[in-house]
């Protein structure tokens, strides 16, 4: 069950007002994006540059890849809490590793680190029967645990030029995270959108017990999203520690709640079975750009909030109504 046009005949059936909050439902999202990017054009010159909007697409870079992956587990009728903690997981792993023993080696293990953890959430959530919400705060807890471990409770501080490029390298003007966060995040379209482990991810979101009849081996779908979500955090957390070059056990504390943030701004459904990971991104952008703008103009951040806040209420009801119906 992927977001299809409907044929026109069937479409023409429709009510104007339904096609109109169908029409919002999915772009509604870039709506508020050229919106916000045109007042804030006019309200600051220093904007609509170059220089500030890929310095938009470099911080969102991290969150972005998270949201990326996180979406597949939304429309698989999930959720997860612990992104965030595996996050910080991953990056002082690979800080530790960089410093203990070779800095490439860390580049390569702090993904690696994440997709482990994102997995054994799955084979929890699956083997134990419990819902993913429960399961996944437990185990944030626990991975934040296993950070402070690595550390000892302190910083691990990375001087290696050779760990630091893919957080700062440059490929031209853009940052090589922004290139990695659109591979990554191209992947993932691709795979919720033409392959069969896509279809059967809309499948079981859409409806559990219709995937398991139809022959979808349902746990391993949801075990698949979990680790990539993992990989995705692992990803992220090694790119964020590569650009600050130190590795802190408390890296990514509430990430997990921006991205689903994100998520559902973009108009993921939180019941599952429907969304698109263009729109997820298209969610991070907007929160990045509310952060961005609020900061140039130099207003009170408790606006921010309120207005993020507003926004992501709207998506909400949208996704409710959207459901009732």
């Amino acid at each position: 069950m992927t977001e299809t046009s409907m044929p026109a005949r069937q479409t023409a059936r429709i009510p104007a007002g339904r096609r109109a909050i169908a029409f919002l439902q999915k772009y509604g999202i870039l709506i508020i994006i050229a919106i916000l990017m045109a007042g804030l054009s006019f309200l600051s010159d220093s904007f609509l540059t170059p220089r500030n909007l890929l310095n938009i697409l470099n911080q969102s870079a991290p969150l972005a890849i998270i949201a990326s992956a996180l979406t597949l587990v939304i429309i698989g009728g999930g959720f997860d809490l612990s992104a965030g903690a595996i996050f910080g997981v991953a990056s002082v792993s690979a800080a530790w590793i960089a410093v203990n023993i070779d800095p490439n080696l860390g580049l390569v293990v702090g993904p690696l680190v994440g997709l482990v953890l994102g997995v054994v959430n799955g084979l929890i959530i699956t083997g134990f029967n419990v819902h993913s919400f429960l399961a996944t705060l437990a185990s944030s807890m626990v991975f934040r645990g296993i950070a402070i471990l690595i550390t000892g409770g302190a910083l691990i501080p990375v001087r290696m030029p050779e760990f630091a490029w893919l957080g700062r390298g440059k490929i031209g003007m853009v940052n090589v995270a922004v290139i990695v966060f659109l591979v990554f995040a191209f992947a993932m379209m691709f795979l919720l959108n033409r392959t069969t482990f896509g279809r059967r991810v809309f499948a079981v979101g859409g409806n559990e017990e219709a995937a398991i009849l139809s022959g979808v081996r349902t746990n391993l779908v949801k075990i698949a999203t979990f680790g990539l979500t993992g990989f995705a955090a692992g990803l992220a957390g090694v790119i964020a520690v590569s650009r600050i070059s130190m590795g802190q056990p408390q890296a990514g504390v509430g990430m997990e709640l921006d991205a689903i943030a994100a998520v559902i701004l973009g108009g993921t459904s939180i019941y599952g079975g429907k969304g698109a990971v263009w729109r997820s991104i298209a969610g991070v952008l907007l929160l990045a750009l509310i952060g961005n703008g609020f900061n140039i103009l130099n207003v009170n951040p408790f606006f921010k909030d309120l207005t993020t806040g507003l926004i992501i209420v709207v998506a909400v009801a949208l996704s409710a109504g959207r459901k009732r119906r």
